[in-house]
């Protein structure tokens, strides 16, 4: 405790998701004494195990599924010790009303057999997708952990990064840089169009470029959403791949605190910050809900952007232009997530047999690319989708930690409500628009709806104001061209630094972020200590100038 009756950290990092417990991790590692002030009882952010039906069942509330974390953090945080551990998830099944259905296996091989026997002219058509997604992954890949550079500034400092990532840049030729700036871009629909002509195709790999976004598959931009998905890794080394961790979300999360106080971080949950604090142009520390003073040098918000800078910090202290960006900042979604607990599991219609390749796989309830567009498009006209599509898994069906023995948990992730309805509760509209999801279900898998033993419904409103995600945007905001690389989540300040000299960000909102991927704790850490050891050289040169 220092005199005044506060207390003293090295670092202070504001919410205890995936990311601030990344950060917190390794700059404790680094031998800074950190402390991490969670709002809720429970870290984990979006990425949260709960037991809503009672100690029988573990239910991953929202976030479901994990992919994009590098498999350098796992490492070096030690977190399979920890109990990290990762199910690959099975490949895309499409069950279909009129008692066919499509399968989409990850293995390259049986995938073009299996498009052949669906739509012969798609399957060549598959092999030219899969290249050129392999070739632009290849680039892009690498610029996922990358630190964004000030883009057009000329402060030396600044345009030495620029040429750094120009270098890095070195192997995007002609024809890739035309590619890329397509990805950017197009509409998932529109790229889809350029390659495929059957409809169940491209209807299933439409979903990945509008799964957790307000945009339908024909909205400029979501090519790139779904290549953001693409260039995930589990591990081992397969690009695209997603698994499901042990204990749902909330085992990476457990793991991840684990590894933090292992380093020595403390971590404080029920302790929501009122107050950023700030003298000067610098951050002082935080002053949390209960009135209690934590000062330190370095503080690291890992909450959205509108959170951390329209209501913790107060806006006389950032630049107007700043805090323009942050208000403009979109993070619109539509999303509900149910979860249920299953007595059995479903049974096809058009594929009775247990499957682990199925049955443990991403089920899909979108039969064509319309469909999904037109599910968009009833919530852009301000009601809830008809026929909304789900993105479905049964972690359980490989996790045996989740479920009693021949039980089963399902999460389902739909589209679309009405963005606005973040605003209210819309409590029966909500539980409506599972009715209709489920309905959907138990269209191809007939007597599904008698095997719900629980179920839970979560919107955009509780999505917004239990689990802190604004919008009830997964991503903290939107995946759009827009708010892509330097632009995430404000001019200039792409790079993890904000306004406030020792203030920092590392939310989802930032490059690296959407999905669970560690990234933004990791670099923002990387950023801290370029920081400190600038600040430490240029603390030397003063001093020898003074001499």
């Amino acid at each position: 405790m220092t005199p005044s009756g506060t207390t003293r950290y090295d670092a202070i990092v504001v919410g205890g998701g995936h990311n601030g417990l990344v950060a917190a991790a390794y700059l404790a590692k680094a031998g800074l004494r950190t402390v991490v002030c969670e709002a809720r009882h429970v870290v984990g952010g979006a990425a949260v195990t709960e037991q809503p039906f009672g100690p029988d069942f573990k239910v991953t509330s929202l976030s479901y599924v994990v992919s994009l974390m590098p498999p350098r953090l796992v490492n070096d945080l030690r977190l399979v010790e920890h109990g990290y551990h990762v199910f690959p998830q099975g490949p895309y099944f499409v069950p279909r009303e009129d008692g066919r259905f499509f399968q989409l296996p990850d293995d390259r091989r049986e995938r073009y057999e299996a498009v052949e026997k669906w739509s012969a002219p798609d399957a060549e058509a598959m092999r030219r997708y899969d290249d050129w997604l392999d070739d632009l992954a290849g680039v892009l890949s690498p610029l996922l952990d990358e630190i964004p550079p000030k883009l057009g500034s000329r402060k030396p400092a600044d345009v030495v990064e620029q040429l750094k990532l120009v270098r890095r840049l070195k192997d995007i030729d002609t024809r890739r840089a035309v590619e890329v700036t397509r990805l950017f871009t197009l509409s998932i629909a529109d790229l889809l169009e350029d390659y495929f002509v059957d409809d169940a195709i491209k209807g299933v790999l439409s979903v990945s470029g509008v799964i957790g976004t307000w945009a339908g598959p024909r909205s400029s931009g979501t090519a790139y959403v779904m290549a953001h998905h693409h260039v995930g890794d589990i591990g081992g080394g397969q690009i695209g791949a997603w698994g499901f961790p042990r204990g749902g979300m909330g085992g990476v999360t457990s793991a991840l605190a684990s590894s933090a106080r292992s380093f020595g971080v403390e971590i404080r949950t029920s302790a929501p910050v009122a107050h950023i604090s700030t003298s000067g142009g610098s951050v002082t520390g935080v002053v949390l809900d209960s009135g209690e003073e934590l000062t330190a040098p370095i503080v690291v918000s890992t909450t959205h952007p509108a959170i951390a800078f329209l209501r913790l910090v107060d806006r006389t202290a950032l630049p107007p232009d700043f805090v323009s960006d942050i208000e403009r900042w979109k993070s619109r979604s539509g999303t509900v997530k149910v979860n249920l607990a299953l007595d059995t599991l479903p049974t096809f219609a058009s594929h009775p047999s247990y499957d682990p390749q199925i049955h443990g796989g991403t089920i899909v309830l979108a039969e064509t690319m319309d469909d999904v567009e037109n599910a968009f498009q009833d919530a852009v006209a301000g009601r809830p989708s008809v026929r909304p599509f789900a993105d479905i898994c049964i972690p359980s069906v490989f996790d045996d930690s989740l479920a009693p023995p021949g039980k089963h948990v399902m999460s389902m992730f739909t589209q679309w409500v009405p963005h606005e309805w973040s605003a209210e509760p819309h409590v029966d509209d909500i539980n409506a628009h599972a009715d209709r999801v489920i309905a959907r279900m138990e269209a191809v898998a007939p007597g599904f709806t008698k095997s719900i033993l629980h179920r839970q419904v979560i919107g955009p409103h509780q999505m917004e104001h239990e689990y802190g995600l604004v919008g009830g945007n997964i991503f903290h905001g939107e995946l759009s061209s827009s708010q892509l690389f330097h632009t995430r989540p404000a001019a200039g300040y792409a790079d993890l630094r904000t306004p406030i000299r020792g203030l920092y960000q590392a939310g989802s909102a930032t490059h690296g972020g959407g999905g669970v991927t560690g990234i933004p704790g990791h670099n923002v850490v990387r950023q801290i200590f370029k920081d400190r050891k600038q600040n430490a050289w240029r603390a030397k040169i003063g001093v020898a100038r003074q001499h």
